[in-house]
């Protein structure tokens, strides 16, 4: 969502066109209804702005019936294609509706403003809402009442499970509950998963008691405090015993607020999860169980203010021990802590330029291959002073 909204602000002053206030998608897996201005703070984000895109709330009186174009912009596209081809569109229509916004401009090669602007749409303009500021705030608050802790990104949610196929430390029930689930949601384009060949490449999350396996080889005491960012844990406590039980100090929004202070944002899902965007920024390590779209942009953020630590699993290397584990031919320990620790030295968004196309792709493959911008905008928009990120940084002990 973050994503979209800042890269049509770059495409909106790249064709020289004024912006109406995004219209969120409320019919996806969560249902939810909320507006731009019930998750983000509609007119910061018009102020901040209004010296490089002009941004309106609605699409004035008098263009209500004027001609408008309909376009699926093409993914990944630069400068070129958006003056040459879309903006060829305002000699016939004066509105262009752009009908998706995922992935739609380039990473690389665009004018140093483009991206500068798109840093500045995303973490200065897009701010969230007053209230759901105020709940993060006293959310990161709590937390930090327990000393130093750690925002978990837990990927362990049903729709993750059933859109991945994975189904390890889960009963057979679970799995065909889930595989039902992707067979009837019928924009997910690939229903048959080999869920074991689907763990072995890494792509899919780590369970928690894995997570439990993982922190313990990293050397986090039991008395950690970490904040379980996530929605409704699958299965709920009967796959959370392992990780409690290593870690008795997890905590969530449910745990740290009450239920009059949680109301406002109850059965709505991108309001929830802006509160564990916000806590998840404001931690002191983050850990993705998964690289979808909400860690992502929480390591971009967290590189932008300074390169604040996050561990990203390298959950390929992580399941081959943990199953060794299982299989009986490795103890827990300081030989599998050695190696977990090693295998992380560099997985902990220290400083790097952002990774380019991978060798040999080309087409669609190329582009998709690429480091995301907003996993991490360096060098487009971080001031490559490497000294003072380099003591931000901190390395595993």
């Amino acid at each position: 969502m973050r994503a979209g909204i800042c890269d049509m602000v770059a495409v909106a002053r790249i064709i020289n066109a004024t912006l109406v206030i995004p219209e969120l998608d409320k019919r996806s897996f969560w249902q939810d209804s909320s507006n731009f201005s019930d998750v983000f703070d509609e007119d910061y984000f018009i102020n901040s702005l209004k010296n490089d895109v002009n941004v309106v709330k609605k699409l004035p009186k008098e263009l209500a019936s004027a001609t408008k174009a309909v376009k699926h912009f093409r993914s990944w596209s630069g400068v070129d294609y958006y003056e040459e081809e879309i903006a060829r569109l305002w000699d016939e229509y004066q509105i262009i509706r752009a009908a998706k916004s995922d992935s739609r401009l380039a990473n690389n090669n665009l004018p140093p403003d483009i991206q500068k602007l798109r840093c500045r749409a995303c973490y200065e303009a897009l701010r969230f809402a007053p209230k759901i500021e105020a709940m993060g705030k006293m959310l990161v608050d709590r937390m930090r009442s327990y000393g130093p802790y750690i925002a978990l990104h837990l990927r362990f949610e049903k729709d993750m499970l059933a859109f991945s196929g994975c189904t390890h430390d889960l009963s057979p029930e679970e799995a065909e509950e889930l595989k039902a689930i992707r067979e009837n949601t019928t924009w997910w384009k690939v229903k048959e998963i080999d869920p074991v060949e689907q763990r072995s490449k890494g792509y899919c999350p780590l369970t928690p008691r894995e997570v439990g396996l993982f922190l313990s080889g990293l050397g986090f005491p039991s008395n950690t405090p970490i904040y379980i960012a996530a929605g409704e844990i699958y299965g709920g406590d009967s796959h959370m015993s392992d990780l409690l039980l290593r870690y008795p100090l997890l905590m969530n929004k449910e745990k740290l607020a009450s239920i009059e202070e949680l109301e406002p944002f109850v059965n709505h899902a991108s309001q929830l999860a802006a509160l564990d965007y916000i806590v998840s920024v404001e931690s002191d390590i983050f850990i993705p169980t998964y690289s979808g779209n909400m860690a992502r942009a929480v390591e971009g953020h967290r590189r932008f203010l300074g390169h604040r630590k996050t561990i990203s699993p390298d959950r390929r290397t992580l399941v081959r021990l943990f199953d060794k584990i299982d299989q009986g031919t490795m103890k827990e320990g300081k030989n599998l802590s050695n190696r977990i620790i090693e295998t992380h030295r560099r997985w902990q968004g220290s400083p790097r330029k952002r990774k380019g196309p991978i060798s040999g792709t080309k087409g669609t493959d190329r582009f998709r291959s690429e480091e995301a911008f907003y996993v991490n905008p360096l060098p487009d928009c971080l001031c490559r002073k490497e000294s003072s990120y380099m003591n931000n940084s901190q390395s595993i002990r």
